[in-house]
């Protein structure tokens, strides 16, 4: 992505510093999770994720960078993913499969969805805009595939119907993140995936039908 805000590490090895920083976020992720951002210490971290914290050091210069990796994390996640959509298609075929494979990555990434939204607060001035942007560029892919299925006939929305309804998908694939202790009570995740995409889908359709 353009304009990414550079974590600095002192370590030059690529791999490596995806490696360190993937078990950092595992290890942070599970700390901010159970005694929140501001009461977790890097030390705890660095022990969460199996080494020193020199070594943390090496590869992050303060708390909030792990914090802003677990968020980055999160949208690198779901952007790699999504990218395997067919979004040119603009069947409504595509579409349900692009918004069921999503739902799919949110629960994946349940636990770092949930810390990144209590979390994201503590992000810098200069940090938070970037993860709302990548937000955005999420919300973005939802409404190119529904763009698609404008252009090619399968549905009639207007710009303002699209970027909607682009919005309701996304908090709809959170939803679960947020809500699933009292949703799992209910439903498994593929019931939940089917029942959402149900539910947008009714309401696709029963535009089409009033129009």
């Amino acid at each position: 992505m353009n304009n990414k805000r550079e974590v600095h590490a002192s370590v030059k090895d690529e791999r490596l510093v995806e490696k360190r920083r993937n078990q950092m976020i595992r290890g942070a992720v599970s700390l901010f999770k159970q005694k929140g951002f501001h009461r977790t210490t890097t030390r705890e971290i660095a022990k969460a994720a199996g080494f020193s914290i020199g070594t943390l050091y090496e590869y992050i210069r303060t708390k909030e960078d792990v914090l802003y990796l677990v968020c980055d994390s999160i949208y690198e996640e779901v952007r790699t993913e999504l990218e395997d959509m067919e979004l040119e298609k603009g069947t409504l075929e595509s579409l349900k499969h692009g918004i069921q494979h999503y739902f799919r990555v949110m629960d994946n990434m349940q636990d770092e969805v949930l810390v990144m939204y209590q979390e994201a607060k503590s992000l810098s001035k200069d940090a938070l805009p970037y993860v709302l942007k990548k937000e955005m560029e999420m919300v973005g892919m939802f409404e190119k595939l529904l763009q698609c299925c404008v252009e090619k006939g399968a549905i009639s929305f207007t710009k303002e119907q699209i970027h909607l309804m682009a919005q309701n998908i996304f908090v709809q694939g959170q939803m679960w993140g947020f809500r699933r202790w009292t949703l799992q009570k209910s439903y498994t995740i593929e019931d939940y995936i089917n029942l959402q995409t149900e539910l947008l889908f009714s309401s696709i359709m029963g535009h089409e039908k009033n129009r």
